[in-house]
């Protein structure tokens, strides 16, 4: 899908969603990985990387 490397960490790099909400956040992947990331608009700390189809 994705032809370069600068579109490729556009769209993936340090993107997150929520589980709960579906919301995007970029965030970095230390504090995801720490638990210390939370979503804005639900408070969840359920995040997963976006999915790349």
């Amino acid at each position: 899908m994705v032809k370069f490397p600068e579109a490729n960490a556009r769209l993936f790099k340090n993107i997150f969603v929520c589980r709960r909400c579906k919301r995007k956040t970029r965030i970095p992947n230390r504090k995801v990985l720490s638990g210390k990331a939370s979503c804005r608009k639900c408070s969840g700390r359920a995040l997963r990387p976006v999915r790349k189809k």
